[in-house]
């Protein structure tokens, strides 16, 4: 962060661009003003947009519950990639958090289907029906058998020996047991709300007052909104969990169940997985000790859902940024740039969605390399259009318009007595 603010503040000094055309006076620095309140500095706009950004991806991530005896160092790296892809595909956090609540929700409102629980109630289980905080600690790996090994999917719950004795010790944990290994609260959670909601308050009244927002706003605000969603969906989920609760019998049968090998996926296979969630035959409970940075339980439904929302979602957060489309930029080559990056997140999601709709319809076996090899490549133009659109506001800052500079009058809003 300290980086950042040295190279902007070095550009802000030193580099000088060749405008686009533009009124004499968009360009000016005011220098003298009769009320300097009503004006900002460069470094109150960067430090308005580094906090709300921070508050959008720090505070929102709520990592799943990592295996055991890691360091300090360990636990803040391992937090710190999470950031780093919230950062970079924001609609990626989005679609996790969704596929955990919806998730969570099958397992709190009786997990399965009404032929599936004649069927458990025929072999001796019954319905899951957690509480909503024991699904979510459910559904991020908290919960671990004796022997260490992570209680996280349906065929555990199902199990014909054990199934019943697990469903019945988690429903067991107190909801107040879960939430006391949380290292955040509705406070922390709803004063970064209140930062993200504020951030775009002052945004939209920047466009009334017909105020420039400049591109570093722009792509904040994208963020701002985005979380909210994050939040909204993990509102009840612990927040930084580091120890599981183990339940279950103390001596567990896992221990003489044949292992089958954990495969290390390919690093193209984790990037699907994390967009669009595992399936239970890629991961096996009792090869490990902690469930996968991404995992969620799978569900159908859910992950349907989930992924819908990933995409409408990874869609708005691309038109945000399409919104500066005829902004003020200190060069036609940095306009067009952004706009076609902006245009390249709007239009990926969407061909997320209608690539696998065409490929139940038209697409057969013989295809299905040219789908791979489409997603493929679809994946690093992504990444690179939102690592421009990251780079491109900072490269921005050093030639604003005089009105990027104005504050916005609230008085105006309030009536006057």
């Amino acid at each position: 962060m300290l980086f950042i603010l040295i190279v902007v503040h070095l550009l802000s000094r030193d580099s000088i661009a060749a405008p686009l055309q533009h009124p004499p006076d968009a360009r000016a620095i005011t220098d003298s003003c009769e009320d300097i309140s009503n004006y900002r500095t460069l470094f109150s706009i960067i430090w308005g947009c580094l906090a709300t950004i921070f508050a959008c991806t720090w505070v929102s991530v709520h990592p799943n519950v990592p295996p055991p005896n890691q360091s300090r160092l360990q636990l803040f790296w391992r937090r710190l990639k999470m950031m780093l892809i919230g950062i970079i595909a924001p609609e990626i956090m989005v679609g996790f958090a969704a596929r955990q609540f919806f998730a969570s929700r099958w397992l709190s409102k009786g997990g399965p289907a009404i032929n599936d629980i004649l069927n458990l109630t025929r072999l001796g289980c019954v319905a899951f029906k957690f509480s909503s905080t024991q699904a979510l600690f459910f559904c991020m790996g908290g919960f671990v058998s004796s022997t260490g090994h992570p209680i996280a999917t349906k065929e555990q719950l199902e199990d014909l020996d054990l199934g019943s004795e697990l469903q019945e010790a988690i429903r067991n944990v107190k909801d107040k047991e879960i939430m006391d290994k949380s290292k955040g609260d509705a406070l922390s959670k709803g004063v970064a709300l209140l930062q993200a909601l504020w951030f775009t308050v002052q945004c939209l009244a920047r466009v009334h007052h017909h105020l420039v927002v400049t591109q570093l706003e722009v792509a904040t605000l994208a963020f701002a909104v985005v979380n909210v969603f994050i939040w909204l969906l993990w509102w009840s989920k612990p927040l930084d969990v580091q120890w599981p609760i183990v339940v279950g019998p103390l001596t567990s049968p896992d221990v003489q169940a044949p292992i089958p090998p954990q495969v290390q996926p390919s690093r193209s296979k984790r990037i699907l997985s994390a967009t669009f969630g595992y399936s239970e035959d890629e991961y096996h409970p009792l090869s490990s000790v902690s469930v996968p940075s991404f995992w969620s339980l799978s569900d159908d439904i859910a992950q349907s859902t989930a992924i819908i929302i990933l995409i409408l979602v990874g869609t708005l957060f691309g038109a945000i940024h399409c919104t500066a489309w005829n902004a003020i930029f200190p060069t036609p080559a940095e306009m067009w740039i952004w706009r076609t990056s902006s245009l390249v997140i709007v239009a990926i999601p969407g061909l997320t969605f209608l690539l696998p709709l065409m490929g139940v319809i038209i697409i057969d076996r013989a295809h299905e390399s040219a789908f791979r090899l489409i997603m493929a490549l679809a994946s690093p133009i992504y990444i690179a259009a939102r690592l421009v659109l990251l780079a491109l506001p900072l490269a921005e800052l050093r030639s604003l318009p005089a009105s990027a500079f104005v504050n916005v009058n609230w008085s105006t809003y309030i009536p006057h007595i």
